[in-house]
Formats: structure tokens, sequence, C-alpha cells
């Protein structure tokens, strides 16, 4: 699988010059770079890929604004370092995850499929749940945002599956959700220079990939694309990469 897929789309072979290969495929040939580089159970080049775009986005930051380095060292440049080592060793890994499992309960409850006539009030509890991963991916802190949106998709999931009137459609595993959203995010090692615009743009470009990624991948419609694809963006991107924050400061919210 992965001779086949570095053969292919060029973006699965290991070292800088594989992840720089990857880069470069996902930005420019996304659905051919999803369609042959995304395989069952090969997570590491994904979370490598991950984490070598959030130490380029936390060293494109502090070398343009050292004023937000921490004092951690008597030495700003050692901070600064520490931080970025920090980021790619603990945060990026930490960050993908929890990213994906907003991620794959959002691709569950998009992947619901009515079995009988569903009542208007099931449609609505159906919506309202998809309504608080949005809400919670903009309204709480972090780790609220993210326990909020799994807790939200698995009481829908668990509630309809009680009943007996939804079932799934067929879509790809875990394995292959994480690895969208870590290559979804390749824009944001462009996105370090606190500029808002930016950010924004870089944020926009990865959210449009992870719907490309995921669509291509699980094979959703473009609906449940959008509502699988909308929590883990505000979430991942949004939040983890300050896009929001961005967005905020460049029209005054």
């Amino acid at each position: 699988m992965t001779t086949e897929t570095t053969e292919r789309a060029g973006g699965r072979a290991r070292g800088p010059r594989g992840l720089a290969r990857a880069w470069a495929t996902v930005l420019g040939r996304p659905r051919r770079f999803f369609r042959t580089g995304v395989g069952p159970g090969d997570q590491a080049p994904g979370l490598t890929f991950a984490a070598a775009v959030a130490a380029a986005f936390v060293l494109g930051w502090v070398v343009t604004d050292p004023g937000v380095v921490p004092g951690i060292a008597d030495s700003t440049a050692l901070s600064a370092a520490v931080v970025v080592l920090l980021v790619t060793a603990l945060a990026a890994p930490v960050g993908l995850h929890l990213t994906a499992a907003v991620a794959t309960v959002s691709l569950i409850v998009a992947s619901l499929e009515p079995v009988e006539r569903v009542s208007l009030r099931d449609w609505g509890v159906a919506s309202a749940a998809v309504a608080a991963l949005v809400v919670a991916a903009l309204a709480t802190p972090l780790g609220g945002r993210l326990v909020a949106g799994v807790a939200a998709g698995a009481l829908l999931v668990a509630g309809f599956g009680i009943h007996g009137r939804f079932t799934l459609r067929d879509r790809g595993g875990v394995s292959e959700t994480v690895q969208v959203v870590a290559y979804a995010s390749a824009p944001m090692a462009l996105a370090g220079p606190p500029i808002p615009a930016l950010r924004i743009g870089c944020g926009a470009y990865a959210a449009l990939l992870l719907l490309v990624g995921l669509r291509t991948v699980h094979g959703t419609t473009p609906i449940r694309t959008l509502i699988a694809g909308t929590p883990p963006a505000l979430a991942g991107y949004g939040v983890g990469y300050r896009v929001v924050a961005a967005v905020r400061t460049l029209f005054g919210g």
C-alpha cells in the first residue's frame, strides 16, 4: 500500500523530501492525493506531516512576532526553540487526534440514514445535535468544545441507535479520517505570520481541503460532507491555528 501510493501520488515517501512532495501534492492536486495517498491503518506519515505543519506555523509566528515567545529561558531564541519543540512533539499530535475525534463523530452524524419514516421531531433532534457541534466549536474553550462536540454526536447516535430508526452509510475508517485531517492542514504551514488576512485565507483553504478529503475518502454527498467537515474545521483550523481570532481581529468581532 505504502509503495503504491508513494509512486502514484508522490506524497507518502518518508523524510523531508517526502514531506515536501506530500505538501505540494495536497495543495496542488488534492483529489488525486486523497484518492491515492490515504490508506487504511497508515497514520504515521500523516502524524509526521501534521507535526511538520504545526512546527512551520509556530516557527513563522515566533520569527515574525518575537513578542509572543514566553520567557521560558533567558535567551529569546532558546525560549522560541522550546516552544517550537513542545508544539511539534506534544501539541500537534494531541490536537490532530482531538480534531480527528470531532471529525469522526460529525462524520457518523452525517452518515446517518433513515430506515423508516422519520418524524419532524427526530429530524429536529438531529439538526440540533449538528448545531451543537458548531456552537460548541465557537463558544467554549478548547477542551470544552471538543468534549461537547463528541458528547453531542455520541448522544445523537446512541439515541437513534436505540430506537432503530437510522442506519449508517458505508464510509472509510477512523485511520483515514485522521490522515485527511492531517493532510488538509497543509496551508497552515504558511499562516505563521500574524497577518489576519493570511491566516483567514490559509484557514479557508485548509477547510476546503478537509471537505475534499472527506468526500474523496469517505464517498459522502456534498451536504453530508459539509455536515461532517464543518465542526472539525472550526475546531482544528479555526481555533487551533487561530483563524477565528484572525477573523475577530480583521472584522472587529
